[in-house]
């Protein structure tokens, strides 16, 4: 038997590591690992606040042309060139678009690790504010050992509240759901 998952860096593991591991490559080879990185969330976070950008790219019912003709004016409006955008067509045209925020979630990582930062991934109720970014930035640094930390924020208003913080594999939970359904069993087992 070749190789096992166990030896796998989990970060570049399955098609998705893949080609934001071939990115970075390129971007670090460039020197554009933030040039990139910056385009990248810009896309991510158009893709967040568009239901429509969202089913382009996730839906299979759009052949690659439609879905490269609509990517390209989306990057001539947001001002997306370079490796990006080249990028971007590649995945469009190799029928991977439905996996970009997979993708682009890796590519933060390695650039993360590679700097010597630590990823988080955060899900919050609603927007936070930049005071909030910063006072959750510095707890996390704390927690951390005094690493810099680069912030996947994903907004879910089913949460209501609170938030949800992943760290490597550690994750603190403490969103209201989480505490609504806790209470609920709570409930349901004291009868």
């Amino acid at each position: 038997m070749g190789g096992g998952v166990a030896g796998e860096d989990p970060i570049t593991f399955g098609m998705a590591g893949r080609y934001a591991h071939a990115l970075f490559e390129l971007a670090r080879d460039e020197k554009a690992l933030d040039a990139v990185k910056q385009d990248l969330d810009k896309f991510d976070a158009m893709i967040a606040d568009s239901a429509d950008l969202n089913r382009v790219v996730r839906s299979p019912v759009f052949d690659a042309d439609v879905q490269l003709k609509a990517l390209s004016a989306i990057l001539d409006r947001a001002e997306i060139k370079g490796l990006a955008a080249n990028f971007l067509r590649v995945i469009t045209t190799n029928r991977r678009l439905f996996a970009v925020r997979d993708m682009i979630r890796a590519y933060r990582a390695l650039v993360a690790r590679h700097k010597g930062e630590v990823a988080a991934q955060v899900t919050v109720a609603e927007k936070m504010s930049d005071k909030n970014l910063d006072a959750l930035k510095s707890a996390l640094k704390s927690v951390t050992g005094g690493k810099d930390v680069d912030l996947d924020i994903n907004t879910d208003p089913a949460i209501i509240g609170g938030l949800i913080v992943k760290v490597g594999s550690r994750m603190v939970d403490t969103s209201l759901r989480t505490k609504l359904n806790a209470i609920k069993i709570a409930m349901k087992e004291a009868r």
